[in-house]
């Protein structure tokens, strides 16, 4: 399992150049006028991790296979998008389909690229992002409640909890905030999320800056720095121009434009490790002499529904799971080190998996 994040931001912001540059590819027409991506790209991408590479070196493995992740570059969205303005709300039904968003926000002066708006204001431009998504979640909502009238006077147990929800949302809605702030039981998790509202997606918040502010940002990102804070969301500056450069170049003279630049790090891996926490993933590892493989799961996954990642008849049939902390496996140098150690254990049902844990599944069949 990887994830999927849905890229959104008003029109030329700079969605699609950094949608090419993640991707490496030129699938998204990155063009100065609004509207140019119709429908929405999708791109996967390998998550870099340095953890694999080390794995597959001290294991002789032949392959190296990480886990992915997915983009998805949806259209720009305008002030007036939930009521049919610029390319109307169709494009809000893509959000739906992502586990998060990253909201790129133009930080950037360049009077060669058109702002829809007449103006830079990125805190402005997410405030009217926001609210087209809070007015489609109450539009959506509206719909929903009328249609379960009959169904709770039959006495449909699902309805009566879809409904009480709903108008929880609904409330804060109405309040001008969006659904992620409502407070959900336990019991009541998994109808919260089958409801699909827009606006409790989880959102990163993407400052694009000029290639000089890619390492420290600028006065635009420091607001939006300030804005993420208060709501409790996460922020990166990128610089998209960059990203795209760098996609262009082999990884040696990309390290090197990297160094110039003074970065440590490119754009995407990052973007990556911050949607990773946004959605409190982490991943774990199999190696052996065929391939090495990294596995994403969300935080506290216990070992056989970790195991039903890669098939789901590990999950059915599991019986243990042999596993070496990551940091045992290079210190010991592999698997035969780290069992002669000691540092190979055998966990069960309830063993929650950690990130880096290398992992062999035993399963009956």
């Amino acid at each position: 399992m990887g994830f999927k994040m849905g890229i959104v931001g008003m029109p030329n912001v700079g969605k699609s150049t950094l949608f090419n540059a993640l991707t490496k590819t030129a699938a998204a027409q990155a063009a100065n006028f609004p509207f140019c991506t119709i429908e929405p790209n999708v791109g996967e991408v390998g998550v870099p991790d340095a953890r694999l590479d080390t794995l597959a070196e001290i294991a002789g493995s032949k392959s190296i296979i990480p886990t992915r992740m997915t983009f998805v570059d949806i259209a720009g969205l305008v002030k007036g998008a939930s009521q049919g303005e610029g390319l109307g709300n169709q494009f809000l039904a893509n959000i739906r389909e992502v586990d998060s968003i990253a909201h790129v926000l133009r930080c950037f002066e360049d009077g060669d690229v058109t702002h829809v708006e007449g103006r830079v204001d990125p805190v402005a431009d997410a405030d009217i992002i926001e609210t087209e998504l809070m007015l489609a979640d109450i539009e959506s909502i509206e719909k929903r409640l009328k249609g379960l009238v009959r169904k709770i006077k039959g006495g449909d147990k699902d309805a009566v909890q879809q409904d009480r929800l709903l108008k929880a949302a609904l409330a804060v809605l109405e309040e001008g905030r969006p659904a992620r702030v409502v407070e959900v039981d336990e019991e009541d998790e998994k109808q919260w999320k089958m409801l699909q509202l827009l606006t409790t997606k989880p959102i990163l918040y993407v400052c694009n800056v000029g290639e000089e502010e890619a390492a420290q940002g600028n006065e635009f990102s420091e607001k939006v720095a300030k804005m993420a804070a208060a709501q409790g969301n996460a922020h990166v500056i990128i610089s998209a121009q960059i990203e795209e450069e760098i996609s262009q170049l082999e990884a040696e003279e990309a390290a090197m434009f990297l160094e110039e630049m003074g970065l440590a790090e490119a754009g995407l891996d990052r973007l990556i490790r911050a949607g990773y926490e946004l959605l409190h993933l982490e991943t774990y590892f199999t190696v052996g002499p065929k391939e090495a493989r990294a596995w994403t799961i969300r935080e506290g996954t216990k070992a056989p529904q970790a195991a039903g990642v890669i098939h789901g008849d590990f999950e059915k049939g599991f019986i243990r799971a042999e596993t070496i902390a990551y940091d045992d496996f290079v210190n010991f140098k592999g698997e035969q080190g780290s069992k002669e150690a000691g540092k190979m254990r055998a966990e069960g049902k309830t063993y929650q998996v950690k990130d880096g844990d290398v992992l062999h599944f035993l399963f009956s069949k």
